[in-house]
């Protein structure tokens, strides 16, 4: 029986395969409970009857808590009233671990709250959408330098002295010495492009200012 990622789903209509994931919400309707799990590709909803599964399962099922890991069992069926167009008929349930009360509720929640709890924010579909566009736009500027030619050269991140003659640098202790987290790969890429022609980077950079300014 395969083991498939949401995201291929369509894939498999009508057959029996296992899903591996978090749970991300769960309600129920009397011997019917639907649960939405996440594998990192996609969401998938999944109905538990307990016609099917039997009344231990469906208690283990309705134990569930939010960020469960588990792996389900079943077949998928198309449903145009599902997320996605699809769902999962569940015929077996393995719960791998009961997560502890998750934090972050459905609320404004400030900004040091969420910080605090990165780790966990990052599986939130706003968070989960942003760093997806974020990777898509990097592939799509790695692609068209490479396309181009060009070679990718990665500048240092600590740095003895500031680039751009400014004071808006982050000093940190280098083996007793002081060193900077760059401002920009700029003379690292100048001293490559004597080596290579045609070169780029795509390090991360820092400045010392605010970032909550009208500029």
């Amino acid at each position: 029986m395969p083991v498939v990622y949401i995201e291929d789903i369509a894939r498999y209509v009508g057959q029996e395969v296992r899903v591996r994931g978090w749970l991300r919400t769960h309600r129920s309707s009397g011997k019917v409970q639907f649960l939405t799990v996440r594998d990192g590709t996609g969401d998938l909803q999944a109905v538990v009857s307990k016609g099917v599964v039997g009344e231990e399962q469906f208690a283990q099922s309705a134990s569930l808590t939010q960020e469960s890991s588990l792996i389900l069992t079943g077949t998928v069926k198309a449903d145009k009233r599902a997320q996605g167009g699809y769902e999962l008929e569940v015929t077996r349930i393995e719960p791998i671990q009961i997560a502890e009360p998750y934090p972050i509720q459905p609320k404004e929640h400030g900004v040091g709250f969420l910080m605090e709890h990165r780790h966990l924010w990052l599986r939130s579909s706003r968070q989960h959408a942003i760093l997806r566009i974020r990777h898509e736009i990097i592939r799509a500027c790695r692609n068209f330098f490479d396309d181009r030619g060009f070679v990718l050269v990665d500048a240092p991140i600590f740095t003895p002295n500031a680039c751009e003659g400014t004071t808006t640098l982050f000093q940190t202790d280098y083996f007793d010495d002081k060193a900077y987290l760059t401002q920009s790969g700029q003379l690292y890429s100048e001293a490559t492009a004597a080596a290579f022609g045609k070169v780029y980077c795509f390090g991360p950079t820092f400045r010392a200012e605010k970032s909550k300014t009208r500029r």
